[in-house]
């Protein structure tokens, strides 16, 4: 056994468990045991019962709010297992401070922290707390309302309705966030180049309406990664990334993320890639493999959501993930996720449909390029294959019409279609 974020170990009963007790209370529980080396190594307690009752005492007296626990004999009575749950009376506090688990160790958390874990305990989110901008608009709203949902007229009602405003505090952050004009950060999107010395565009969307910011974004996407391609009398569209997965990224990067942090969502654009990087880890009350299997989702910002619903934005149920995965089903590479303690990364690749190719195929595949032409010595040094072989493989696969052949003889390349 190893420590880990939500497990560790104790050889002996010092007041220091007590801030472990505070961290994983306050966060998404864990287990402490007792007798224990660092190593994983049982090493057992003197008097098991009279430990068990020194526990207690430790944290009845120690952490307030009391915390929820068990505690558990094991090991033929050498060992205890220390169980804390995840409370709803946030924040748990030991000796005055609130603690969290920062991997295999235990700190204490920061004022903006120390924030959030107070207004989670009263079950509010920061985009309920009223917006320090009272004087605000909403021409981007109404309009999109009208256009959606055929909204007949756009007032205060309306803007009560949503859970944007009351009598009492005014408008609230989630209204700041759709105004017009407001203080929150937004989408900075970098288009790369060859590689990330050349920087092709920039571009920075903030202080204004956050559904502003989702249709600029989309925009940049569609100057890069969509064209038009001419198929007889028609004009077809074709998509290099799917718009479909790219609005469910940005619009799940816009509803999910923390607003309470001046930082961007960063959108990097490659030849080969999109990744999306929002700002804040997982909300308390979801475990990673539980965001990637889409079978819960908890939404850390439920009025911006409910507005992204109803325009037709994004799932309510949280369901952008597996969307996301569905629309690269047939894809050669599939989409990934990144999540860390404070953000969340989206890969979307270039979707390239799965090939019928044989194994020597691939290999050739491999090699060969969507936006140079490669002439055969430029192919045949890197695959296992002699001239004439991969020349054959070649021209199957141009039969296939998974390339394209230019050039006749000893000037003939080849590109991928």
């Amino acid at each position: 056994m190893r420590e880990t974020r939500i497990l560790e170990f104790k050889e002996t009963i010092t007041n220091t468990f007590l801030k472990t007790v505070s961290a994983f209370s306050n966060y998404d529980g864990g287990r402490i045991l007792f007798g224990i080396d660092d190593d994983g190594n049982v090493k057992g307690l003197a008097d098991v019962k009279q430990a068990c009752l020194d526990i207690e005492n430790k944290i009845n007296d120690s952490i307030s709010p009391q915390p929820n626990y068990t505690l558990e004999i094991q090991n033929n009575d050498k060992t205890i297992t220390l169980t804390v749950e995840s409370g709803v009376q946030k924040p748990y506090l030991y000796k005055s401070k609130a603690y969290k688990r920062n991997d295999t160790a235990t700190i204490e958390v920061d004022t903006l922290e120390f924030s959030r874990l107070i207004l989670e305990g009263q079950n509010i989110g920061f985009e309920e707390l009223p917006c320090k901008d009272q004087k605000i608009t909403f021409e981007v709203l109404s309009h999109k309302l009208k256009e959606s949902i055929q909204i007949e007229a756009f007032n205060q009602d309306t803007l009560r309705t949503l859970n944007l405003y009351d009598s009492v505090n005014g408008y609230n952050n989630a209204a700041g966030l759709l105004a017009d004009k407001n203080h929150f950060s937004g989408i900075d999107i970098v288009k790369f180049g060859e590689n990330i010395s050349i920087i092709q565009k920039r571009a920075t969307f903030e202080n204004i309406s956050v559904l502003d910011v989702y249709e600029k974004s989309l925009d940049v996407f569609r100057d890069y990664y969509q064209y038009e391609e001419i198929q007889g009398a028609d004009r077809k569209r074709i998509e290099k990334i799917p718009e479909a997965a790219y609005r469910e990224a940005i619009a799940n990067a816009l509803v999910h993320r923390v607003w309470d942090v001046e930082s961007q969502i960063r959108v990097l654009m490659f030849d080969d890639r999109i990744e999306i990087i929002s700002p804040g880890g997982l909300p308390s009350g979801i475990t990673e493999e539980e965001y990637l299997s889409g079978k819960i989702s908890v939404l850390r910002n439920r009025n911006l959501a409910n507005v992204f619903y109803r325009l037709g934005f994004v799932e309510i149920f949280g369901t952008g993930i597996t969307r996301i995965k569905q629309l690269y089903e047939e894809g050669l590479k599939k989409p990934g996720f990144e999540v860390s303690e404070n953000t969340i990364k989206i890969v979307l690749p270039l979707f390239e449909k799965k090939l019928n190719l044989t194994e020597d195929e691939k290999t050739v595949y491999k090699i060969l390029s969507k936006t140079m032409l490669k002439s055969i010595s430029e192919i045949a040094p890197y695959v296992p294959f002699g001239k004439s072989k991969t020349t054959q493989l070649l021209k199957e696969m141009g039969q296939k019409g998974v390339i394209k052949v230019e050039g006749r003889g000893r000037g003939t390349k080849y590109i991928i279609k």
